[in-house]
C-alpha cells in the first residue's frame, strides 16, 4: 500500500502502481556476479524488489548501493536491508556517490527507474552517468513494460542504450510480472 501512496504522490518518480515481482527480479538481477567482490548499485530500488535478489547473488560479499530518490523509500529500505549502503540522492549523480565511497567505478548498474516517466533530457543525464561509472567489463540491466515498448519514450531508452554500449540484449517476456515486462542487458560502455 505505501508503494502506491508514493505512486499517488509523485507519480513521475515512482513510476508505476506496484512493484516488480520476483520473476523480473530475478531477470534484471542475473548479471550480479556469484563469485568475486563486485561493486553493485541499484538505481531507483523503490520498496526493494530487485534488492534482495542482488543481496542474495552477492552472498555477503561485494558492495551493494542502493541509489533511491524517494527519502520515505530510502529510510525503508535501509532499515529492510541493514547491509545496503543507501543513498538519498539522484542517480543523475552516480559519480558523486561513488567519489564520496571512494570507488571509481561499478561492475553491475542494476535500474529500477521509470525510464517512460522521464524526458528525453533526463534519459540522457542518468544513462550518461551510468555508462561513466562502468569500467569495459560492466554491465547495465534496466526494463521495460511490454505494453509501452514501442511509445516514444521506451523507444527513445532503447535508442540511448545502443548508442552508448555494444550490446543489448533484450530478453524474453517476463510473463510473470504485472505488467508483463522484459529486461535490456547492455554490456561494453562505449567510451566515446
Amino acid at each position: 500500500m505505501s508503494f502506491f501512496a508514493e505512486f499517488v504522490r509523485a507519480p513521475m518518480t515512482v513510476g508505476a502502481v506496484v512493484p516488480s515481482g520476483p520473476a523480473l527480479a530475478m531477470a534484471a538481477t542475473a548479471v550480479v556476479p556469484r563469485t568475486g567482490s563486485p561493486v553493485v548499485v541499484e538505481l531507483g530500488p523503490g520498496t526493494g524488489a530487485f534488492t534482495g535478489a542482488i543481496q542474495r547473488r552477492l552472498a555477503g560479499r561485494g558492495r551493494h548501493i542502493a541509489v533511491e530518490i524517494n527519502p520515505r523509500f530510502a529510510w525503508r529500505l535501509a532499515e529492510l536491508h541493514p547491509a545496503v549502503d543507501v543513498v538519498t540522492a539522484d542517480a543523475a549523480g552516480l559519480a558523486t556517490v561513488l567519489t564520496q565511497r571512494g570507488l571509481n567505478e561499478a561492475d553491475v548498474v542494476v535500474s529500477g527507474l521509470p525510464w517512460a516517466a522521464f524526458t528525453e533530457n533526463r534519459q540522457h543525464d542518468v544513462l550518461s552517468s551510468v555508462s561513466a561509472a562502468l569500467p569495459p567489463h560492466g554491465v547495465f540491466t534496466t526494463f521495460a513494460y511490454v505494453h509501452a515498448r514501442w511509445a516514444p519514450p521506451a523507444r527513445a531508452l532503447l535508442r540511448s542504450l545502443r548508442s552508448r554500449f555494444d550490446e543489448v540484449v533484450v530478453s524474453r517476456t517476463v510473463w510473470a510480472n504485472l505488467p508483463p515486462a522484459l529486461v535490456y542487458y547492455c554490456r561494453r560502455p562505449n567510451t566515446r
